[in-house]
């Protein structure tokens, strides 16, 4: 599947227009992690369990819209932007969405 944020793939031709798809996770924040973060809010640096946290959704989030495209007979997804969300304290929500096309 090739996924891509522009709004075409170079080289190739889209052939068929399957809509828009899309995935998404919602996390909550894992209480070790508020405790890493607390600390490094005072001495500084990167929040690295966040930072995983944030991957994973990602990832996950991916799968889902890719999956969604295939089931559809998609070869591409094209235009893909995410975003994020606040649900309730202590947890978010990532959206990933897309245009699933075929190219060749």
């Amino acid at each position: 599947m090739i996924v891509t944020n522009i709004e075409t793939v170079p080289g190739k031709t889209i052939t068929e227009h399957f809509g828009m798809v899309s995935g998404n996770t919602i996390r909550a924040k894992h209480i070790g992690r508020d405790i890493m973060a607390s600390l490094k809010n005072i001495v500084g640096g990167e929040l690295k369990g966040y930072t995983r946290l944030l991957q994973e959704s990602r990832d996950q989030a991916t799968a889902r819209m890719i999956d969604q495209a295939e089931q559809l007979g998609a070869n591409a997804i094209v235009n893909v932007r995410y975003s994020t969300s606040s649900i309730t304290q202590g947890a978010a929500e990532l959206y990933v969405y897309g245009t699933a096309v075929r190219v060749a």
